[in-house]
């Protein structure tokens, strides 16, 4: 009973409700803006007035966002900072224009929007249902006065008939019921809007160092909240029409708009997580374009499928989307081959050296970890040891040479330690003798039988490096973990490209997410190369590395 009335006396709670509420004021003025600026911007697309309309729209999404990021901050403790965005310094036509081609500008329009096509009806919803439990409540006061039907008064609530005072009282605990369901289910629209809120908002507050998986999965965590907002929404509206009209299906009007909008980020998300559903050559904007004009021609004809049945207009618009995705193939078709490849790079890039950053910070704890618990240890023990022998050498000549002597042990150990280390940095070998005597060292040391193919001329040291520690890994899992029986390493040149191929006779059912493999796609990554792990279950197990390097 304490937690289910606990919310009443937590100050969260009204806030909450106050956020929920907002959505009216707040929602259609967003909501209107946009379009009535949308608007403007297509009418004059074809002249220059649209430079000035676009930046319109900037400054309006930009400031519309941070007035609801800070409506999140103080009512929800969302962490809605908005990106500010890359193009804030340079010149004019960059600030003002830089903000439309970021993926903030048009995440901050999304949330802008949700909070009407949401906004609206969950507050419908939660003032309905506290409006009715208040009403309830209150009915014992008051339901002598309320004019009900055939000349006599009471609340008349169609399945029941408060006309005296003990049916009055009848409705009182029902209003209770009502207003603590009202109030929770407040509390879980909040944690929706919450999580939109950070996810929509939270431009700044994204980890800098985040690579490709984290963001595929926070992308797909976003599009979950997303339908399950949508799904709420339209189940909450279906039980309203239920339990009042139960006549003309109005929540059509809203289960379009919300398919719509979850149709629309299902497929950018689609696009961003399996970039491999859509041709490569004709670039990521060109595909969301296509699939976002499908999805509005659907919208068009459910409409008018729901309407008129007469005269098809959807024809117009469909027909005006039609053209504008052609003039955008055609614009990708006929620029340079290399334009939509460019932009695809440039995202590959900014995550890769993401990930790069990520790697060199496990890689420095690392060394700071095997410093500290291992050589650093040693060399305390050591100063120790010869601190007693010097004083006990007169006295005890002995003891001293014992201590000694354990000096000297743990002083070749400590320097073992130090050799491992390095090794694992950057073995010596590599950098005086090449790739082919690192990779033979590494397979003389291997349990394993091992054969080594190295081909063609010492790549640039960066990519030699990448090449090693790949070699290394794979040969490394394939004794820990493939109960393999032999290894076959083979490093050549391909044209501009080093490709390195590791296999083993293992069990195979490597992961390829696991943190090993993960730190060496990172680290091959970093240099524009690719990896991939064939590992099927009963083996073999193939790990390829492709690294471009100069000729």
């Amino acid at each position: 009973m304490r937690a289910v009335l606990r919310p009443f006396a937590d100050g969260a709670t009204y806030r909450v409700l106050l956020f929920l509420v907002s959505a009216v004021p707040l929602g259609a003025l967003w909501s209107t803006g946009l379009l009535a600026l949308w608007t403007l911007a297509v009418s004059v697309a074809i002249t220059p007035l649209v430079i000035p309309a676009l930046m319109a729209i900037a400054a309006f999404v930009r400031l519309a966002a941070g007035a609801e990021g800070a409506v999140a901050r103080g009512l929800l403790a969302a962490r809605a900072w908005p990106a500010r965005g890359s193009s804030a310094s340079g010149g004019f036509w960059r600030r003002s224009l830089g903000p439309l081609k970021e993926a903030g500008f048009w995440k901050a329009q999304a949330y802008l929007l949700l909070r009407f096509l949401l906004g609206w009806p969950i507050a419908v919803v939660q003032l309905t249902l506290l409006g009715t439990a208040l009403y309830w409540i209150a009915a014992p006061v008051y339901y002598r006065w309320i004019p009900a039907n055939e000349g006599s008064n009471g609340i008349d609530l169609e399945f029941w008939k408060a006309d005296t005072l003990p049916k009055a009282l009848l409705l009182v605990p029902a209003g209770l019921v009502l207003l603590v369901l009202a109030v929770h289910l407040a509390r879980l629209f909040a944690a929706l809007w919450r999580a939109l809120a950070n996810g929509l908002l939270g431009g700044i507050m994204a980890r800098v160092g985040s690579n490709a998986a984290a963001t595929a999965a926070r992308r797909r965590r976003a599009l979950a909240v997303h339908a399950t907002v949508s799904i709420g929404v339209s189940a909450v509206l279906v039980v309203v029409w239920a339990l009042t009209t139960g006549g003309y299906f109005w929540p059509q009007w809203a289960l379009l708009p919300l398919g719509l909008l979850l149709a629309v980020h299902g497929w950018i998300t689609l696009l961003q997580v399996r970039p491999n559903v859509w041709p490569h050559r004709l670039g990521t904007p060109l595909g969301i374009h296509a699939g976002v004009s499908a999805a509005l021609g659907i919208f068009l004809v459910l409409i008018w499928e729901l309407t008129t049945h007469g005269y098809f207009w959807p024809m117009w618009p469909i027909l005006g989307l039609a053209v504008a995705l052609l003039v955008h193939l055609a614009y990708v078709l006929l620029t340079s081959p290399t334009h939509a490849e460019l932009e695809q790079r440039i995202d590959v890039l900014t995550a890769t050296r993401a990930g790069a950053v990520d790697a060199q910070e496990a890689e420095l704890r690392r060394i700071e970890r095997d410093l500290h618990d291992g050589a650093q240890a040693r060399l305390v023990a050591l100063g120790m040891n010869l601190g007693m022998a010097e004083q006990t050498i007169g006295t005890d000549p002995d003891s001293a040479r014992e201590l000694i002597a354990e000096a000297r042990r743990g002083a070749g150990e400590a320097l073992s330690e130090l050799r491992d280390l390095a090794r694992g940095i950057h073995p010596p070998v590599l950098a005086d003798r090449g790739l082919g005597a690192a990779v033979g060292a590494l397979a003389a040391r291997s349990p394993l039988p091992v054969g080594v193919t190295v081909v063609g001329e010492r790549p640039p040291a960066a990519v030699e490096s990448a090449a090693y520690f790949v070699a290394a890994e794979a040969l490394a899992n394939a004794g820990k973990h493939a109960g393999a029986t032999r290894v076959e390493i083979d490093i050549a040149r391909d044209g501009g490209k080093l490709v390195v191929e590791v296999r083993d006779d293992g069990r195979g059912g490597a992961d390829p997410n696991g943190a090993g493999l993960s730190g060496l796609r990172r680290r091959v990554e970093a240099l524009d190369g690719r990896m991939q792990v064939e590992s099927p279950r009963g083996g073999p197990t193939l790990v390829r590395a492709e690294l471009p390097c100069a000729s």
